[in-house]
């Protein structure tokens, strides 16, 4: 099981465009894309006036899809995949399971 990148994940872009770029997620989208600041690809559309001049610049953002990203892994400051690691805690004598992401190359669990 993999764990989802989520708000706030420092990430560096591993495929595209913008490959070797770092940056924060700053928004997860519902299709499992994501916006990074300082990342993001900005399309630019020029429209014109009828005299042929420019009237404008419109922007718009270009999310980074998920499987696009590693998250930097804040002990050894390296990209990593996300893992899901499942341990038993014993909380008001009850032992309850929790699912926690962990950075898969040095195993240290994130926020």
């Amino acid at each position: 099981m993999v764990a989802k990148i989520k708000s706030g994940d420092q990430v560096k872009v591993i495929r595209g465009k913008d490959r070797g770029k770092e940056g924060t997620v700053t928004r997860v989208l519902a299709d499992d894309r994501l916006i990074v600041e300082g990342v993001q690809i900005v399309k630019k559309h020029v429209r014109a006036t009828q005299q042929g001049q420019q009237a404008g610049i419109v922007s718009a953002e270009a999310p980074i899809h998920r499987s696009n990203v590693m998250l930097i892994d804040p002990e050894t400051k390296e990209p990593t995949r996300v893992g899901v690691a499942v341990k038993e805690e014993a909380r008001d004598g009850k032992v309850k399971v929790v699912r926690t992401r962990v950075a898969k190359k040095s195993g240290k669990e994130l926020a």
